[in-house]
């Protein structure tokens, strides 16, 4: 009896250590769980900071007040309302257009599982960039590319409530062409117009989806970069390094996914021929500059569901992007930092949710059709592509050797001195005085916390070793950007749904 009483303590005592240990283990497990709701809900917040132009009753972030409400005006023209691109005052039509286009295919793959109140937040935010853009394209053969002097707005550091720089418009025209900048925004009207059709608002979707025919034919039919025909106003900020044939095959396929027309595929299938020397070596690139990937992954479903994937190089162009970028592949051409990001020199690195993003979609793509990709020995699965995406999220949302948040406003620790001239400067609630050009400088230069925060920001995050140094002056760490928050949008809904 003696011996079954300590046998039975002995395996008792073993039971309450082991059931410590299990809860220890759960507790740490529970600690690095994400809130994907939380994110995502913030990272759409993010857009109300960026807006231009009169603000609405609903407008949440209150530290933001109207600005530009005299934009375009100079040329007979209403350009007010769109998006400042980043951390300054200057609307960038280029990138803006690629924020809404990407957004929309957000919405559009994730937005039944996000809930009312988020969905009815990204339809608002997407809504007041295509407001703008219908705006921007509606004179008969000017497609407007930008409002704002960039080099006059950069030598200041100025709320955009107060600003008093040029607003210098900017047009591309059928003898000064801009390809690449208008064909993005056809590509925008199309992807959000089956957002919108979607949704509920089928009147909206056409009006979006009849203007991005008329813009792409317009972009098409007078070929020529924005480069050469706006000068300094694109560059050295938003210059078009991978020419704008990439934008002339990315609107054809929204166009072709929002018509089902065989002319835009006929396009797009016929001039990745005739583009070929143009894009080949950049099939592993996707942002606001390059779209080759993102017509491939874009085009991918419908090859497969029309039995096209061995008379067309969509999907094979996919599978290779995907062998390009997986760390474990062979012919991978990306770096990555030692916490794992996803890595390339340059500034604000982590606008390469972009490609995240795609890798999110191409798998659930392949998914449906049972489909692995093979990058040499190295087989990649559906699944082994959204365990990367998910790293890749949950290094921005916290998982990363900083053991920092890079979306302003989520978690305990986050970007306190974000590159943003409205979050640095005080709001006029508590500064009604005007700041002028100048004025804004010692608030650049001091080591305070931003006063106003911008909730939901990404920043540009950290450099090669995972380092992040929170300095307002860097701008390539500290700068959030309307692009580099478009693609986690889609990010965190479907993480949110499947958490």
């Amino acid at each position: 009896m003696k011996n079954r009483k300590s046998g039975f303590s002995l395996l008792f005592s073993i039971f309450i250590v082991s059931l410590v240990i299990i809860i220890r283990i759960a507790a740490a497990t529970k600690a690095i769980l994400h809130d994907y709701g939380d994110a995502l809900s913030k990272s759409i917040l993010f857009f109300e900071g960026q807006r231009s132009g009169k603000l609405p009753s609903t407008q949440r972030l209150t530290w933001r007040k109207d600005s530009a409400l005299r934009d375009g005006f100079d040329n007979g023209v209403d350009l007010t309302g769109g998006y400042y691109d980043a951390g300054d005052n200057v609307k960038f039509n280029f990138p803006m257009a690629f924020s809404t286009t990407i957004l929309s295919w957000g919405i559009l793959e994730y937005g039944k599982s996000i809930g009312p109140s988020n969905l009815k937040d990204a339809l608002e935010a997407i809504r007041w960039s295509t407001d703008y853009f219908l705006k921007a394209t509606s004179i008969n053969g000017v497609v407007f590319a930008q409002v704002g002097d960039p080099n006059g707005d950069h030598n200041c550091w100025q709320r955009p409530e107060d600003m008093d720089t040029p607003r210098t418009v900017y047009a591309v025209t059928e003898k000064a062409p801009g390809s690449e900048v208008s064909a993005e925004i056809a590509a925008a009207l199309a992807a959000s117009s089956m957002v919108f059709r979607a949704f509920g608002d089928r009147v909206y979707a056409k009006v979006l989806l009849q203007r991005a025919s008329k813009v792409f034919e317009f972009a098409d039919k007078y070929r020529g970069s924005y480069n050469d025909s706006i000068g300094a106003g694109a560059c050295p900020f938003y210059c078009d390094f991978n020419g704008y044939q990439d934008e002339l095959l990315w609107a054809s396929a929204w166009l072709h996914k929002a018509t089902r027309s065989p002319v835009y595929w006929n396009y797009v299938s016929q001039n990745m021929k005739n583009f070929e020397s143009f894009i080949e070596g950049s099939m592993s690139e996707f942002g606001w500059d390059a779209k080759h990937a993102g017509i491939n992954v874009l085009l991918s479903k419908f090859v497969v569901n029309q039995s096209l994937e061995y008379t067309t190089p969509f999907l094979s162009n996919a599978d290779k992007f995907v062998c390009n970028v997986m760390p474990e592949s062979p012919s991978k051409s990306w770096s990555y930092t030692p916490g794992g990001l996803i890595y390339k020199p340059g500034m604000c690195n982590l606008q390469h949710t972009a490609m995240t993003f795609l890798l999110l979609a191409y798998a659930r793509y392949l998914k449906n059709t049972n489909r692995v990709i093979q990058c040499d020995n190295v087989v990649i699965t559906p699944k082994r592509l959204i365990h990367f995406t998910k790293s890749q999220v949950d290094y921005i949302l916290g998982d990363n050797p900083m053991k920092m948040s890079y979306m302003v406003g989520y978690g305990n620790k986050f970007p306190q001195r974000i590159h943003h001239r409205g979050s640095s400067l005080p709001s006029i609630s508590t500064h009604p005085e005007h700041i002028d050009c100048k004025g804004g400088t010692p608030y650049f230069l001091n080591n305070n916390p931003n006063p106003n925060l911008l909730i939901g920001a990404v920043v540009g995050g950290p450099k090669i070793d995972d380092s992040f140094a929170d300095d307002r002056i860097d701008a390539g760490q500290s700068e959030p950007a309307t692009y580099v928050n478009a693609p986690l949008v889609g990010l965190l809904a479907y993480f949110k749904a499947r958490s």
